[in-house]
């Protein structure tokens, strides 16, 4: 009967720890994640969820000549702002991956 009180204390702090997790994992997914490409002419803004909402481009950032540098600059701005988004994820919601080799966590 004893093994039966731990079982129980065990799902009910489980359960607690699933409802602490969904609640940082919607607080991470409210967030807006800027990044910016070298000399912040292309800016991208995602949210926790990895979802691009907005994509600023200067207008200096836009050489005819050139259509290389202007997918540079944005690869740039996506790849710092998804970066941003990986380093808050693994801030809040690290602590219950921690040891587990989860991809994406």
């Amino acid at each position: 009967m004893r093994n039966m009180g731990n079982m129980g204390n065990m799902m009910k702090q489980m359960r607690q720890m699933q409802k602490k997790m969904e609640e940082d994992r919607a607080n991470l997914n409210a967030q807006s994640f800027t990044g910016v490409s070298p000399d912040s002419l292309v800016q991208a803004t995602f949210t926790g969820e990895r979802k691009m909402t907005d994509l600023t481009i200067k207008p200096e950032a836009i050489d005819p000549d050139d259509p290389d540098m202007l997918a540079d600059l944005v690869l740039a701005a996506v790849n710092d702002a998804l970066g941003q988004v990986d380093d808050a994820t693994k801030q809040s919601l690290g602590k219950y991956t921690q040891g587990m080799n989860i991809p994406g966590m």
